[in-house]
């Protein structure tokens, strides 16, 4: 969802080993150095929103409504640079313990983030400017096309209530029409440098890019706003901007989108690399280990993550066979995948809302539960969307962090090709705990609504807590009331199966060869997925390298400490307790957090060694 730059596990390591020592407790911190810190981090984050203003508009600051930085540009990658070594500088004027204990940590995560960003320069991954993937200002892995197209149908972030809404929005679009040139310029110095995408993924960018082309200005995505203009608006106010937009539109978004797709198919397709994995990359290999890192937040080697997926990919299996055996299935675990996936009994809609219902309806049945394990609620608003035809096809369900405000809720969004053939074992419960309620809009939607917490930790994100606590959150379905028959129980295995896959897979793909056929192979034999899922699922891994493992490391970490605590804590442990822990500080990195939940269960009395 955001932007992130984060720190090598070393570094936190050190920092966190100083807060906890003895000489610097928080009896002896300097209010003076709180107060010079707090005005840092202050300007920290004015000086992130105006670098990154999608992420601003996603977090509900609207003073840059109007405004797309050109992050392809040598301009904007220098004075990145300069952003992030001035604040680096700043912050050794700080002694850690000279802060008390919630600055301390601030300090942690924003050296951590100052420090990766830094890192991160030295690998010129600006030549590859777009994946398939991805949202908003980020250069790691990424797809602006997506995300511009999502704020232009007037149904995201980008807010259209009043006339300067809808007048920003046309400024807007001329400044990203303006990147369309430069990404193909940066397209080129990547071919010049042996920096290319793989050819299977150009070919979903020029699919995006035509998608996003209109013949019919009227049916266009970005003429959405204007279907749905404010009541408020005159007659003559909808027929000017009615103007602008057609305009906007013919002009600049179809010839950008024409000219983007033109270079794709006929320059860039043909320079396009067989291979599917980092390891094929100039320096493409130190490349993955630092982006294992980035969403990890762990030092953890290629090989000891890989050997942890195969040992967990056997010990699910066995269970998986457990279950299939005990529903009564007369043949191998493959053929009752193959049955989980076709059988018409397991496809029982007609129509989206009927898939959209059945996710409410899930959501019914968890919710007089949740006050026996929470006791934070996120006042934000929640709804559930079907997703937006023209990235359907290559998403996935997801979630969408509303505003602090309330002006936007948290939105969980489902992609339905054809409802007809939407599946309930594909892992319904499982995933709308992880994307939606208690997942992400309970993560997300606390952290923003924490004002006690510095503004870019309210908005901040590291994927091994954030996807680590959602995929933790999939593990608390029976206790809210889900997994009631074995199919759904399969469903949450299938899921915790993916996870695991994934952490072979993904290092497979980028540092052992792996081709992109034989990942697609692995991952039909060893999970519960047609082979078109299963395309989308490897060309995500292909576009966001070392994002996948985060899910497991960060899941795996969670359930580990509660497991911890409850077994020190014994009677005295309170597993609303346990989580309120977790979120009340936002998303940090797993070292940091783990600290911080051992001096809390020391704190309830009994050692934690």
């Amino acid at each position: 969802m955001q932007l992130l730059h984060k720190l090598s596990i070393i570094a936190i390591s050190i920092f966190v080993f100083t807060i906890g020592s003895p000489n610097n407790c928080i009896a002896q911190n300097d209010s003076s150095a709180n107060i010079k810190f707090n005005s840092l981090l202050s300007n920290y984050w004015t000086g992130l929103e105006y670098m990154q203003p999608l992420n601003a508009t996603i977090n509900g600051d609207n003073k840059y409504n109007s405004q797309f930085q050109n992050i392809s540009s040598k301009v904007y990658r220098d004075q990145l640079h300069n952003f992030y070594t001035r604040y680096n500088d700043s912050l050794k004027k700080f002694e850690i313990k000279n802060l008390n204990e919630e600055d301390a940590i601030s300090f942690l995560v924003l050296k951590f983030d100052i420090n990766m960003a830094l890192e991160g320069e030295q690998y010129d991954m600006w030549k590859i400017p777009i994946t398939q993937f991805g949202y908003g200002d980020s250069y790691l892995g990424g797809n602006i096309l997506l995300t511009m197209g999502q704020f232009g149908s007037g149904t995201s972030a980008q807010p259209f209530k009043t006339i300067e809404d809808y007048n920003n929005w046309l400024k807007r679009i001329t400044a990203y029409t303006q990147w369309c040139d430069s990404a193909i310029n940066n397209f080129r110095e990547g071919i010049s440098s042996q920096y290319v995408l793989p050819r299977s993924l150009v070919i979903k960018i020029i699919d995006i890019c035509d998608g996003l082309i209109a013949k019919d200005i009227a049916k266009s995505i970005f003429y959405g706003p204007v279907l749905h203009f404010p009541k408020s608006f005159t007659s003559s106010e909808r027929k000017i901007l009615s103007y602008k937009y057609k305009v906007a539109i013919k002009n600049q978004l179809n010839v950008a989108h024409k000219k983007l797709s033109y270079f794709l198919k006929n320059e860039y397709l043909a320079k396009a690399r067989l291979s599917s994995g980092l390891k094929e990359l100039p320096n493409g290999l130190n490349y993955y280990k630092y982006c294992v890192r980035y969403w990890t937040t762990s030092n953890d080697d290629l090989d000891s993550i890989y050997n942890k997926g195969k040992v967990e990919i056997q010990r699910i299996r066995k269970e998986m066979v457990d279950l299939k055996n005990k529903i009564g299935f007369k043949g191998d675990l493959s053929s009752f995948f193959k049955f989980l996936r076709t059988d018409k009994k397991f496809m029982p809609f007609k129509k989206p809302q009927q898939v959209l219902d059945s996710f409410q309806n899930i959501y019914s049945i968890i919710k007089p539960n949740l006050k026996n394990y929470f006791t934070l609620f996120p006042k934000s608003k929640f709804e559930i969307h079907q997703t937006e035809a023209f990235r359907a096809a290559s998403g996935s369900v997801e979630y969408l962090q509303g505003t602090s405000d309330g002006s936007r809720p948290g939105i969980f969004y489902v992609p339905i090709l054809n409802a007809s053939t939407f599946n309930i074992n594909s892992g319904m419960e499982s995933s709308f705990l992880h994307e939606a309620i208690p997942g992400h809009h309970y993560q997300t939607s606390l952290q923003m609504e924490n004002t006690a917490l510095p503004a870019f930790r309210r908005f901040n994100w590291y994927a091994s807590y954030g996807e680590g606590w959602a995929f933790y959150c999939e593990s608390l379905g029976k206790e809210l009331g889900l997994y009631t028959n074995p199919y759904q129980q399969m469903g949450a295995l299938g899921s915790q199966n993916s996870k695991a896959i994934r952490m072979v897979i993904d290092i497979a793909i980028h540092s052992k060869g792996m081709s992109r056929e034989e990942a697609i192979t692995y991952l039909m034999e060893n999970g519960s997925i047609d082979k078109q899922n299963a395309i989308s699922k490897i060309e995500l891994y292909m576009a966001l390298p070392g994002h996948a493992i985060s899910y497991a490391m960060g899941g795996n970490t969670i359930s580990r400490m509660r497991n911890k605590y409850s077994m020190l804590l014994k009677g005295k442990f309170d597993i609303r307790e346990f989580h309120k822990q977790v979120l009340n500080s936002g998303c940090l990195p797993l070292v940091v957090l783990e600290d911080k939940l051992d001096k809390w269960a020391q704190g309830v009395g009994e050692k934690v060694n």
